[in-house]
């Protein structure tokens, strides 16, 4: 006989299948936040249990994804600046390629994305990555559209300029 307390209910149920679904597209999304996959595990982790607080409440709603994206950026945006607060040193940047092949193009870009501040790299995340028009990216990060429009240049311009220092070491080795 099954001990009732241990039964899923039907809202349970439904949170796990979401997260079942979830999980990848918004491990992804982690990463490229995060830049190092153990970061971005916990910080889905982090995001999903807060997700499941609200879930009785959220599970009505109509984009559940947009709400877990926007749990997402904030919680990673809340961790850098206690890190910043709390003075931390940053971490050693792992050289391992993350999931799937990536060419140095790839891991050029990776290390680019990483040494934006993480305003900068959330908009350009946020903007390539999960396709959001402006508008939307805004209401992800609670800033103005001009805001993202200014953070997303200044962003494109480093990305740009990083690659761009490496292009002639990259013609070389070719």
């Amino acid at each position: 006989m099954t001990d009732p307390s241990k039964a899923m209910t039907s809202a349970d149920a439904a949170y796990v299948a979401f997260v079942e679904t979830a999980w990848p597209r918004h491990l992804r999304l982690a990463l490229l936040l995060t830049g190092d996959r153990w970061q971005a595990e916990e910080l889905l982790q982090d995001s999903l249990v807060k997700l499941y607080e609200r879930w009785r409440r959220l599970s009505r709603t109509d984009d559940l994804h947009a709400y877990l994206r926007k749990v997402l950026v904030n919680n990673h945006t809340s961790l850098w600046r206690r890190r910043r607060r709390e003075n931390l040193v940053a971490d050693v940047p792992e050289h391992a390629v993350a999931d799937g092949p990536a060419g140095p193009d790839a891991l050029v870009l990776r290390d680019a994305l990483r040494a934006l501040p993480p305003r900068q790299r959330a908009v350009v995340v946020l903007r390539h990555y999960e396709d959001l028009p402006e508008r939307e990216v805004a209401q992800v990060l609670g800033c103005a559209v001009g805001t993202v429009k200014s953070q997303h240049a200044k962003a494109i311009a480093k990305l740009r300029q990083a690659m761009t220092d490496v292009a002639p070491h990259f013609e070389k080795s070719r």
